[in-house]
């Protein structure tokens, strides 16, 4: 849960454009309308004296003795009655007991610019209309504050977002080779870094094969991240061929009962043939090896590109035989609506999110702390 306690603040920009856009929506046509009383627990009654149960028989009772009279008493003056106060502040308190919410009727005007908003986070024309639909469903024609609708939006995403929620699977098969595509920038080498630092923790014996040699920079950034992971990182001259790199890389983790190889690779997409060539090398390489492999093809998306992540997955999904998705810098964007985008669109496994630079800001997704921490729900 702390994860998602850093979820919900650093997706300020997203939820916060969320939430001021559903307060205008409601203010423009709505009125102000008493909000529900609270239901106060009744009082409990006074607890009422248990009379005593005689274990014996009752003595005899002496015979009385006449009482001495009592003392003249002083006559005890009624309280003061408080007279009720019509004063400014008395006013002013009884207004505020009566809280009020704006409430607007859900029409079709509103539900068109629910699903303006909806658009300008980068959800998608086709998801944002399938989810103000999902809203309005038996809701049509009632009046609604920012708060429910807030409530109804967080269900429409977690119910897009449920089925492809799921952590990265683990085979027995060993090693279980993890191959990571990504545009250059999108976050995948400390991506990398990361997934083996989570392993290494958990008990796995963890291999990283520095792919990318064609950029001495991911080769170095790689090298930082696996120590500061504790994990081997296999490099090559610049320059050198990924996919041999790949093969002794794969043969090394065997040798030594690795249970992870996690290979990087490039992201040069000005040249699509070069890289899909590139990418299919590999592939045949390792599979002389382990004609299984690779077991996982992950591809990193960076959110801040929006609705360019969904051009990213058609493209690798053609380059490569995309198995899962983790989105990158969440914490960067107004729009983190794509990952929704991308959840109804393409169905594939989200495996993790990531909001940040430190090895922990990496995590397994769950759809409804991500759809309360979009739409600002319970942030405080």
């Amino acid at each position: 849960m702390a994860f998602f306690s850093k979820l919900k603040d650093k997706l300020f920009k997203s939820s916060s454009r969320l939430e001021q856009g559903l307060d205008a929506i409601v203010e423009d046509g709505g009125e102000e309308t008493a909000a529900p009383d609270p239901v106060l627990p009744e009082p409990e009654p006074a607890p009422q004296p248990v009379p005593e149960i005689p274990t014996t028989e009752p003595a005899l009772e002496p015979p009385e003795q006449p009482a001495p009279a009592p003392a003249d008493p002083k006559p005890i003056a009624p309280p003061p009655e408080i007279p009720e106060s019509k004063g400014i502040l008395n006013r002013l308190f009884s207004r505020g007991s009566a809280a009020t919410e704006m409430r607007r009727t859900l029409d079709d005007d509103m539900l068109e610019q629910l699903e303006e908003l909806l658009i300008a986070s980068d959800m998608g024309v086709d998801t944002a209309l399938r989810v103000t639909s999902n809203m309005a469903e038996g809701r049509f024609g009632r009046k609604l504050s920012t708060r429910e609708i807030k409530q109804l939006l967080a269900q429409e995403v977690a119910r897009v977002m449920e089925p492809v929620a799921r952590p990265l699977p683990i085979y027995p098969k060993r090693p279980q080779v993890v191959l990571v595509v990504g545009v250059n920038g999108s976050g995948k080498t400390t991506t990398i870094g990361k997934l083996a630092s989570q392993f290494k923790q958990a008990g796995k014996k963890v291999v990283i094969a520095a792919g990318d040699t064609f950029r001495a920079a991911a080769v170095e950034q790689l090298q930082v991240w696996g120590d500061r992971a504790g994990v081997p990182v296999l490099t090559a001259p610049e320059g050198s061929d990924p996919a041999s790199l790949a093969f002794d890389a794969l043969t090394r983790a065997q040798a030594e009962g690795a249970d992870l190889l996690m290979i990087d690779t490039a992201g040069r997409l000005q040249n699509r043939t070069d890289l899909m060539e590139e990418l299919a090398k590999i592939v045949r390489v390792i599979r002389k090896v382990d004609d299984t492999a690779p077991h996982n093809t992950l591809l990193v998306l960076d959110a801040t590109t929006g609705q360019n992540a969904l051009s990213q997955v058609e493209t690798f999904r053609k380059l490569a035989d995309v198995s899962g998705l983790i989105m990158t810098k969440l914490d960067g964007t107004a729009k983190g609506g794509v990952l929704v985008a991308l959840a109804d669109k393409f169905g594939l496994p989200i495996h993790a999110i990531g909001v940040g630079e430190q090895i922990d800001d990496l995590a397994p997704f769950d759809p409804d702390e991500f759809a309360a921490a979009l739409t600002g729900l319970d942030k405080g």
